[in-house]
């Protein structure tokens, strides 16, 4: 009999994964735990949640989940890691940052390449090749998409990060294509963009923290990959609603296809409230958060539901619209998976269950929405006890990335890095 167990790695480094919300900025330091066989054979990972910090920072600060006081932003980032490494006893030397944004664009392209020599083994040179001619290939195609659609010049647009998703040999899926004989290569690569000026101040909050950066990673890519898509066939929408923007990532096969982002979030909604009441942003959010903890009199509430409902009709309309241009994907998923604090409205799920807004979108059933929770993250073990909500989801997203970077890479993946150096985007 086997008998699996979790083993902490000798002189672990304690990492801090960074949400830069609209309305907090948000740190949980955590370490990386091996799951290995008795044999020593490492057959997976988790994240050992140590500590959390967490502090609200001033509205004008960020605009649409974009910085606009880098300074004050440092301030608030460095009290929150402050606060999380008091609380875990140790402090992180590694750091995950996610990035956000009505630009923040993502894409998976799906190149095929024909080999010349069927009957030869893929050796490292030949995937080099490989790997060089379809990442390019697949840049220049999403560069140029992301460019028409934000406006921005190409020069402009900057490469946030790229994964391989899905790699195949004659139809057959492979983890890695080192040895393996063969006509056709077909590789699926994730990439995300975002305006330089957006990516650069994020850069520069990372090299003001002093810590080691694995990555800067698109929000709606982690919130893609949080959960464990072992099953081939597994397919979902992400949604996740926060204080500045609303987040859309489609799973389709196990895969991510792609993820976009557009600038309705929980603030819209308290604007609206604090216009139509002629009360104040903080009278309106303490209003709004009476509302969803169901705390108002009957007539109160009929009031709000009102005034709510017609931005929640135009919020449908934004989904509608970022799901449709996912062309890519013929047949869409039926599970609708939804996050982030601005889907304690209970109009959000109400109305993507009650309405006909599906009928416009190539979905092969009338999709369910429902709620992703903490509880839902198997590979991720909370020792502060204190993710509970769905507007945890998304830093726990980016722990769950960190788990990853922080991690061997594969082979594949280590030339896709080595490629992306050479385009020197």
């Amino acid at each position: 009999m086997i008998i699996n167990f979790f083993k902490r790695k000798p002189q672990e480094k304690a990492i801090v994964a960074l949400d830069l919300g609209t309305e907090n900025v948000k740190a949980i330091l955590f370490t990386v735990e091996e799951k290995q066989s008795m044999s020593g054979e490492i057959i997976g990972k988790r994240g050992i949640i140590k500590g959390i910090g967490k502090i609200h920072h001033r509205i004008e600060n960020m605009q649409n989940n974009t910085i606009t006081d880098i300074a004050s932003i440092v301030k608030k980032t460095k009290e929150a890691i402050r606060i999380a490494s008091q609380k875990a006893g140790i402090h992180p030397q590694q750091l995950v940052m996610g990035i956000a944004g009505e630009y923040v664009k993502g894409a998976t392209s799906t190149m095929t390449y024909k080999r010349e020599d069927t009957g030869a083994k893929i050796n490292v040179s030949e995937l080099r090749n490989i790997v060089h001619k379809l990442q390019w290939k697949a840049f220049a195609e999403v560069r140029k998409m992301i460019s028409e659609e934000t406006g921005f010049p190409e020069i402009d647009v900057k490469l946030v990060g790229s994964s391989i998703v899905d790699v195949r040999i004659d139809g057959y899926k492979v983890a890695n294509l080192l040895g393996f004989q063969g006509k056709e290569v077909q590789m699926s690569i994730f990439n995300s963009f975002a305006p330089l000026i957006h990516y650069a101040a994020l850069q520069n909050i990372a090299d003001e923290l002093g810590l080691e950066l694995l990555g800067i990673v698109s929000e709606p890519f982690a919130l893609s990959r949080c959960l464990d898509f072992e099953e081939e066939d597994l397919s979902a929408i992400f949604i996740d609603i926060g204080g500045g923007g609303t987040d859309i990532a489609i799973v389709s096969n196990g895969s991510v296809a792609s993820t976009k982002m557009f600038g309705i979030g929980g603030r819209t909604f308290t604007k609206r409230l604090s216009v139509e009441l002629n009360i104040s942003f903080n009278e309106a959010e303490r209003l709004k958060y009476a509302y969803t903890a169901d705390k108002l009199e009957q007539k109160s509430k009929k009031i709000i539901s009102n005034i709510i409902n017609d931005d929640v009709e135009v919020w449908l309309e934004g989904v509608v619209l970022a799901i449709s241009e996912f062309k890519q994907i013929k047949s869409l998923p039926s599970k609708i998976m939804l996050s982030g604090g601005g889907t304690y409205l209970p109009e959000i799920k109400d109305t993507l269950n009650t309405r006909k807004w599906h009928k416009k979108l190539p979905f092969s059933s009338t999709p369910i929405a429902n709620y992703l929770t903490p509880k839902n993250l198997r590979n991720i073990i909370d020792e502060t006890k204190k993710t509970k909500e769905r507007e945890d989801i998304m830093p726990l997203a980016l722990v769950n990335m960190g788990i990853e970077l922080a991690g061997e890479e594969t082979v594949v993946q280590k030339v896709l890095r080595k490629v992306i150096g050479i385009m020197q985007v």
